[in-house]
């Protein structure tokens, strides 16, 4: 990780929060938040905005670079001023499960907002970025001066709690190929070409997905594999063709 002056302004916060995949990309998805949820840096006043700068920790990070690790202390949260990272968990024998991706407005760092303990997962950024941390203790004083500050910390903490608690009804309750059918149709939702036939505009490994649906790479290997044999996709070198959306919603009841 790598630490120094970031230039940034609210305003710069608050823009490009559009409803995407590009913006928060959960395992969903019928069920689960489907927009951005709540820009938490934009919940607050340019007064505000400045004071939580003046006591936090301006960071930057290029791609690849980890805001913490699973297991490191906790001391703190980042809220995400530029770009993206990723939040997952790695199981005792080593198998990852991509929790979301979060863009800029958003807040990494959670459940423990007040420090203490062990982070329960890690994050990490998936392209260049920058952040602000803010000790435990820190926060603290700052939720007692600052009302909004507060309110944007809870709407972030109710946030991740539908995605999280959404999550897990999915893992729980769906096929790896629902949970795969799901994911290619939520990744392909703003990218219809024409009715019912979409392109993927996000280009992920075989591996990536795994990690997006709580399966191995030989499993999506295989359910890519049965799709394509049913003429529900194509794939190229590096792209994925739906040919039938309505197809692998089927598959998804």
């Amino acid at each position: 990780m790598k630490t120094g002056e970031v230039a940034y302004a609210q305003d710069s916060i608050q823009e490009d929060l559009s409803p995407s995949l590009n913006s928060v990309l959960q395992l969903t998805l019928a069920d689960m938040p489907l927009d951005n949820g709540p820009n938490i840096l934009g919940l607050l006043s340019a007064d505000e905005f400045q004071r939580l700068s003046r006591d936090g920790k301006k960071t930057t990070y290029d791609s690849g670079d980890f805001f913490f690790n699973q297991g490191d202390p906790h001391n703190g949260i980042h809220f995400i001023t530029a770009g993206k990272v990723r939040s997952y968990y790695t199981s005792p024998n080593g198998r990852e499960m991509t929790l979301a991706y979060w863009p800029k407005g958003h807040f990494v760092g959670a459940p423990q907002i007040l420090g203490g303990g062990e982070h329960m997962w890690s994050s990490v950024a998936v392209e260049p970025s920058s952040g602000l941390w803010i000790p435990g203790e820190k926060l603290k004083q700052l939720i007692h001066q600052m009302p909004n500050l507060a309110i944007a910390v809870i709407e972030g903490l109710v946030y991740k709690s539908m995605c999280y608690t959404a999550l897990l009804q999915i893992v729980g309750t769906q096929s790896k190929t629902s949970r795969l059918c799901q994911l290619l149709l939520t990744l392909a939702a703003s990218s219809t070409e024409r009715p019912n036939v979409a392109r993927l505009r996000q280009k992920f490994t075989q591996k990536e997905l795994a990690n997006m649906v709580g399966a191995t790479r030989q499993a999506i290997s295989t359910s890519l594999d049965k799709l394509e044999k049913k003429n529900l996709i194509t794939r190229t070198a590096d792209e994925i063709h739906i040919l039938d959306m309505q197809g692998l919603r089927q598959l998804c009841d």
